[in-house]
């Protein structure tokens, strides 16, 4: 079934092991369901090289490198050349996704996590790439790090921050990232930060295949899914769904210079 919008999917792991079984399948579906462009985000050096892969093998694909924190002891100086020789490819459009994440005990140590966050961002501001925030748990240690690269704009995604922390990093010139989360019905707390983020600083993401919206919510999440965050975001803030998509891929577009 094609999609009513023309949906940019700023933030998919279709490198994950959930789409082992299909991948190929639900790439070509996904595709013909109105999906124009992904940006695939590596987590582990093992993720990063397969969605590097995806962003050559397929046109609407592209690619963000990085190490994700649950994963910074893979953070070595030989990862950052092979993401600097990467990122002379031009479907490489940001580095991530990187940051911190507080919530999992069995996570390498906040220092860890501080400095290889510290890394990828030097990483990005030499390569002049955008970035890919993770920030769980993490939002006061995540802003000091962000103010360190002033000359550094990316994402903070999947945002779970108040609203006085997203307008932090607004003015720092970040975009706020949206997933099915503001979908659901105890989503209070994000509700609260979409009416508030204005609407050139909003990004849609599935984060797939995890955090899949309302009506879907706990099953495996795909691209043509953000139809539904498109219009929850709408209806938060009081415009026609197909504006809010077309202002949304401009915003993507904006960021990471994707194609339409």
């Amino acid at each position: 079934m094609e999609n009513k919008y023309n949906i940019i999917d700023s933030h998919a792991h279709y490198d994950d092991e959930a789409f082992d079984e299909d991948r190929e399948e639900v790439l070509k579906q996904i595709h013909q369901e109105g999906v124009t462009a992904v940006l695939n985000c590596g987590s582990s050096l093992k993720g990063l090289r397969k969605s590097y892969e995806l962003a050559n093998n397929y046109d609407f694909f592209y690619c963000a490198l990085g190490i994700h924190p649950e994963n910074a002891d893979e953070f070595t100086e030989d990862t950052a050349q092979e993401i600097r020789d990467k990122s002379k490819n031009t479907k490489v459009k940001a580095i991530g996704e990187i940051g911190l994440d507080y919530y999992w005990d069995e996570n390498p140590p906040r220092e860890v996590q501080k400095e290889i966050f510290r890394k990828q961002m030097s990483l990005a501001e030499e390569l002049g790439l955008p970035v890919v925030i993770h920030d769980r748990d993490a939002h006061a240690d995540t802003l000091e790090i962000l103010k360190e690269y002033p000359n550094v704009i990316g994402v903070i995604h999947c945002f779970s921050g108040s609203v006085e922390f997203a307008r932090e990093c607004i003015k720092l010139g970040y975009y706020i990232g949206f997933t099915g989360v503001v979908t659901f019905k105890n989503a209070k707390k994000i509700v609260e930060v979409a009416k508030d983020v204005p609407m050139d600083r909003i990004l849609v993401e599935t984060d797939c295949p995890y955090m899949a919206p309302t009506p879907y919510r706990g099953k495996r999440n795909k691209s043509s899914y953000i139809e539904y965050i498109i219009e929850k975001l709408a209806e938060i803030k009081e415009i026609h769904p197909e504006s809010a998509n077309k202002l949304f891929n401009d915003n993507i577009n904006r960021l990471f210079n994707m194609e339409k």
